[in-house]
């Protein structure tokens, strides 16, 4: 499964427009936050906006999405020869552009969940 990053941290000055773009782009950087802790341990690579890719265990990640991988290794190792040696890695939110989750590690019903819980409020 591909979850697409595609909040961008632009807003619109239109009075009256831009808070509704806030507000829904903090209710989905929520929603995404909440995801994403639940999948704390698992494996996934997280693809940048330079188009190296890094598949490592998620160690964390915080309400800006930024993410902090252990065990790291470069997907294209022959493009990225001067990666080969970082196995642990932070990488800052607005530089993500996808995250690949493995197909056992999706849950819908977790999404599902936190949906609800950040719908809610809480």
């Amino acid at each position: 499964m591909v979850i697409p990053l595609l909040l961008h941290r632009s807003s619109v000055s239109v009075p009256g427009v831009s808070c509704a773009l806030t507000d829904a782009r903090s209710f989905f950087l929520q929603l995404f936050f909440s995801y994403f802790k639940e999948l704390v341990g698992k494996e996934v690579t997280v693809e940048l906006k330079n188009d190296l890719a890094i598949r490592g265990t998620l160690h964390s990640v915080d309400q800006y999405l930024n993410i902090k991988l252990e065990n790291t290794r470069v997907v294209d190792q022959d493009k990225y020869p001067h990666m080969l040696s970082v196995r642990n890695c932070f990488i800052r939110g607005s530089v993500v552009r996808y995250v690949l989750l493995p197909q056992d590690g999706v849950d819908i019903d977790i999404l599902h969940d936190a949906t609800r819980r950040e719908a809610r409020g809480g």
